[in-house]
């Protein structure tokens, strides 16, 4: 490996452990936002337990979205995408 490419993978790794301490700030921060599992599922009028049984989750798993101890993803992430932008449509799809 070429010197001056290691001293600047050190430089980094130093650099990101005074971060993790707090002694130093990044640079940058990106903040990923999932869906508001919670309020989507208030605005369809729906139990956790109907809107669990409807999108085939458990409740568990519900309650984990709304609390934000987990997020949705892959099939589950697109259908939380759909019911976001065309919800009674979704529900109406869903439910016949």
């Amino acid at each position: 490996m070429d010197k001056d490419l290691f001293d600047d993978l050190k430089a980094s790794i130093k650099e990101a452990g005074q971060i993790m301490k707090g002694d130093a700030s990044s640079s940058r921060r990106f903040v990923v936002t999932g869906p508001d599992v919670k309020a989507l599922r208030e605005t369809s009028g729906l139990s956790q337990a109907e809107f669990a049984h409807l999108i085939r989750v458990s409740v568990k798993t519900l309650q984990n979205w709304e609390q934000s101890r987990r997020r949705p993803t892959g099939p589950a992430a697109a259908l939380i995408r759909v019911l976001e932008r065309a919800p009674q449509e979704t529900l109406r799809a869903l439910q016949g």
